[in-house]
């Protein structure tokens, strides 16, 4: 890192009324570890407090949903009129120690429900999920002109609960898939109204959850997108569309775009698929393409492990913070080691029991490092060598256990 003039531990300034103290960002990672009523738990508390003693500069919540009758995942945490506001504050408090920011991903999962939590899930058009999705959700039904204004009032709300908590800002989720990533699509959004057809209707939904939210938390209060660079799949959403997208943003002042890829359909964010075998990260390049339509902060999620690799993509100007998720369930502890060390390396272990089809049901890419965020919650180290078949096992108990109470319910 001789000739870098950026490190890793350089502050940065996102505008005149924020500073985010290191280039590290931690991305969201669905937690699950919300009460039965949907607010959060002590452990979530421990768990960020953890991670803001870690050397985290921005720290970003998981998924946090705008409304309890669409939960992406059982446990999701949800905040709106019914929540516990002061169970929210004590988990603000402790994500932003030590001088952190802490920001609250906010949520809607359109059609991305289990049918074991709802039996018809909406999105902008009744269009099912693909690729063996169609077997655990079920075809959604098509928003209404009204519905659509009332999901885009609750993300608002939902900000504006948020910076009451004491959260340092907020960031939309319109990736992976869900409700906003829905509605940018032309294959899952085959509307004939204002909000879909063309890029420009397609992207009216997002403008607007924009707009709505920046008219309740004011000028100062940052708000940022986590957008996907593309799909990933035939007629989905496209780099073009992404760029196209990024720029009207920009416009309309959007503080930080992290950028990310895929749905679970296609999921390039679980490291299927990357841009590049020259850089280490996923979404690099198309970053570099970013840079020639837009001056916003940006942030490249995926891939990253190293600090060497993290200080070459500050320093090409690829991105302004470096993203990093699961390394951070396996080590709440590597930001600072990051920092202290420019020759220090993570490296994460394939997972798999074996068996493919078990792996995709279970989702192990990801319910395996919730198991570890569930230790560390519960103020336990995390567990490398945790068996996949064990993760498993809990996967599906947890799952058959909610399913079965829903029932019941």
């Amino acid at each position: 890192m001789q000739n870098n003039t950026i490190q890793l531990n350089t502050p940065f300034r996102l505008n005149a009324h924020v500073c985010i103290k290191n280039r590290l960002f931690k991305s969201a990672m669905s937690e699950q570890l919300a009460t039965e009523q949907h607010d959060p738990t002590l452990g979530l508390v421990t768990l960020y407090r953890t991670w803001a003693a870690g050397g985290i500069g921005l720290c970003m919540t998981g998924n946090i949903m705008v409304d309890r009758d669409a939960l992406g995942e059982p446990k999701n945490v949800v905040l709106d009129e019914q929540s516990n506001l002061e169970l929210f504050k004590r988990w603000a408090e402790a994500g932003t120690e030590n001088n952190t920011q802490c920001w609250a991903q906010l949520n809607h999962p359109g059609k991305q429900i289990p049918n074991f939590i709802t039996k018809e899930p909406v999105a902008p058009s009744a269009i099912a999920l693909e690729n063996g999705l169609e077997k655990g959700f079920n075809v959604p039904r098509a928003l209404d002109e009204q519905e659509i204004w009332e999901i885009i009032g609750k993300f608002a709300n939902s900000a504006l609960l948020a910076k009451k908590a004491g959260f340092t800002g907020v960031q939309i989720h319109a990736a992976h898939g869900y409700l906003v990533s829905q509605f940018l699509s032309p294959r899952h959004n085959r509307r004939d109204d204002q909000w879909g057809g063309s890029l420009e209707n397609r992207m009216r939904f997002v403008l607007n959850v924009y707009h709505a939210i920046r008219a309740k938390v004011g000028t100062q209060f940052p708000v940022a997108i986590k957008l996907n660079s593309a799909d990933f799949m035939k007629d989905g959403f496209s780099e073009e569309d992404s760029m196209q997208v990024v720029s009207a943003l920009s416009d309309a002042g959007i503080d930080l775009i992290e950028v990310s890829g895929g749905t679970y359909e296609s999921p390039s964010m679980m490291g299927h698929k990357t841009s590049t075998k020259t850089r280490e990260a996923y979404f690099l390049d198309y970053a570099d393409k970013l840079r020639a339509t837009t001056n916003t902060p940006l942030v490249v999620t995926g891939g990253f492990r190293s600090a060497k690799g993290m200080a070459e993509a500050l320093n090409s100007h690829a991105t302004d913070l470096v993203g990093l998720a699961r390394p951070l369930a396996v080590d709440p502890d590597l930001p600072n080691k990051l920092m202290a060390d420019n020759q220090y390396k993570m490296v994460l272990r394939h997972l798999t029991t074996g068996f493919k089809t078990i792996d995709k049901m279970a989702m192990l890419n990801i319910t395996w490092y919730e198991h570890q965020l569930e230790r560390i919650a519960k103020n336990k180290a995390p567990k490398a060598n945790l068996s996949e078949w064990l993760s498993f096992a809990k996967t599906i108990y947890a799952a058959g256990r909610y399913a079965f109470r829903s029932r019941r319910a």
